[in-house]
């Protein structure tokens, strides 16, 4: 016969054996969040540390961005850029151009500003930028914009927007924007990173090098391969 004492010594020893997994489990759970959301914070450019933070196109040292020049050999000028306002040529396949104002244009800027402008009916074809938000201002013309959310939704949300209008393009996301007046189209763009990449859909799928296998699209996109091939063929 089993001692009574020792059933209940044995069912303690569970308990708090039980207990501490699960207390364990519990700390493993706080610990995995606390880092997942470190992650996330440190996912975008950090924030500045000091005033300003102007790129020195000279040094050697190599970070995950650019490095900063002296502050008390900073001008004036590093903050100035000239030409915004030329209309760029857009007599190509989309019917628009995008004016780049960022670090890797004028080696000065941190922070990507640019303009764009759309010959009438043209567009800035769905792309994302993986680093960033975007922030659109239109200078003139009638313009429609739109993004679609991820997975999946996939929810198509847009607007036409006018003279003075801004709309905000979230990090990411596949967005795009079209000039639907009957003259041209002027907008000022703003993204919150030095470098936030662009990744334009139709070029990245279609005009890989090499290319991405027929099959694959063709499956993807639930078309003839001919098709796909005949595409590919246009990048």
């Amino acid at each position: 016969m089993v001692d009574g004492t020792m059933i209940s010594r044995t069912t303690r020893v569970h308990q708090i054996t039980s207990f501490h997994f699960s207390t364990m489990a519990s700390q493993l759970l706080l610990i995995g969040l606390f880092v997942a959301s470190c992650s996330l914070a440190l996912a975008s450019d950090p924030s500045p540390l000091q005033d300003f933070c102007v790129a020195d196109p000279n040094s050697q040292v190599l970070v995950n961005g650019v490095v900063c020049k002296d502050p008390k050999l900073v001008q004036a000028d590093d903050f100035l850029f000239h030409g915004l306002q030329l209309m760029g040529n857009t007599s190509n396949a989309v019917g628009s151009n995008v004016t780049q104002v960022f670090v890797a244009q004028t080696q000065h800027f941190r922070y990507f500003n640019g303009s764009y402008y759309f010959a009438p009916h043209g567009i800035n074809p769905p792309h994302t930028h993986p680093r960033a938000t975007e922030i659109l201002v239109v200078i003139s013309g009638s313009i429609e914009v739109g993004f679609v959310t991820s997975n999946p939704d996939n929810r198509l949300l847009t607007k036409v927007l006018e003279m003075g209008d801004v709309f905000v393009f979230p990090q990411g996301l596949i967005h795009f924007q079209r000039n639907i007046g009957h003259g041209y189209a002027v907008a000022i763009a703003g993204l919150s990173s030095q470098n936030p990449g662009a990744i334009t859909i139709a070029n990245a799928v279609f005009g890989s090098n090499p290319d991405i296998n027929g099959d694959i699209l063709a499956k993807a996109f639930q078309v003839d391969k001919n098709v796909v091939y005949q595409i590919q063929s246009k990048f």
